[in-house]
């Protein structure tokens, strides 16, 4: 299958007036989140997914890139703010692509190495947790204590990368360097239309809250961050790196003129003594709050990794990369 690719010009003007904005002078956050912005997982509700219809893709394929062992951390964001170093004031957490950072470039990111087993080049990316009764190593360092961020820095306990078919269509190919946002890490200023953040304890599966989770013994904090997966058919961005690609209504179906992709959906574990508080790193105005949460891709496949990743979820079948 053939894979569309027309890069579009990103504006780095947008980009500063919609996000950077938020962190404007580098200003301390306070140290940890209130009482308020944590909710224990026996009362969150779980959450009806669509059912399936005739023409679903109802196949999964799923990728080890490693929980970011190497240690793959900056406070760089090339999607948002490329050629800016330092520009997300806050930490980011890497697996796949070994190079990426704020000065990355399509060619780069194709010349690279990765975690991912299979091969797969492309770049998944989010803001760090830490847990707050320790002090990180980067506590007078851009993206973590100069920006507010304070904490130790946990490295995933795991870390699962799926992609996932469409419950009322098959879906077709992402076009190669397709980049992706979900989440928004300004939400605290611009309200909540665009948060998808959705907390959650290990060995509770389904159910997902906007607030920090406080997890029973022997359960940890989670995180699943779901994707837009309605394309555009034309462009790998957008100005405002979301219009290319947006979601789908609750029932699965995609806006006219936009087709159903693969659906990423990333989920991340951390093993913390029980009762102990923690945060997500955020810009220093957005006081780590838990709707913040947010995640970035660059889809760096080949045609024939693509190809194969379209040809399981539209089969039906569960795959995983090898």
């Amino acid at each position: 299958m053939l894979r569309v690719v027309l890069p579009v010009t990103l504006g780095v003007a947008v980009v500063l007036g919609v996000w950077i904005f938020a962190a404007g002078p580098t200003t301390p956050a306070q140290a940890a989140p209130t009482d308020e912005q944590y909710v224990d997982i026996a009362s969150v509700a779980p959450t009806a997914s669509p059912a399936d219809g005739p023409d679903a893709s109802t196949g999964t394929f799923t990728e080890d890139c490693g929980r970011n062992e190497n240690g793959h951390l900056n406070a760089d964001n090339v999607v948002v703010s490329p050629g800016v170093t330092g520009g997300a004031h806050h930490t980011h957490d890497y697996v796949g692509n070994l190079s990426t950072n704020a000065l990355s470039s399509n060619e780069s990111l194709a010349a690279a190495g990765t975690t991912c087993v299979g091969g797969d080049r492309s770049t998944y990316y989010w803001p760090v947790v830490r847990r707050l009764d320790r002090t990180g190593t980067d506590a007078h360092a851009v993206g973590g204590g100069m920006d507010g961020n304070s904490g130790e820095i946990l490295t995933p306990s795991s870390v699962r990368i799926e992609f996932r078919g469409n419950p009322v269509s098959k879906v077709v190919a992402m076009p190669r360097f397709l980049k992706l946002v979900t989440g928004d890490p300004v939400a605290v200023v611009t309200g909540d239309a665009r948060v998808r953040a959705q907390w959650g304890c290990s060995g509770h599966a389904g159910r997902f809250t906007t607030k920090y989770t406080l997890c029973p013994e022997g359960s940890g904090p989670t995180r699943t961050l779901d994707f837009p997966s309605c394309w555009d058919g034309l462009s790998t961005d957008s100005a405002d790196h979301r219009t290319h690609v947006v979601f789908p209504a609750a029932n699965g179906v995609c806006p006219r003129a936009t087709f159903p992709v693969p659906q990423l959906r990333i989920t991340i574990a951390y093993d913390l003594p029980h009762g102990t508080r923690y945060a997500v790193d955020s810009f220093p105005e957005q006081h780590r709050d838990p709707k913040t949460d947010h995640a970035m891709f660059i889809d760096v496949m080949t045609d024939r990794q693509m190809a194969a990743l379209v040809r399981c979820v539209n089969e039906g079948r569960h795959c995983r990369a090898k």
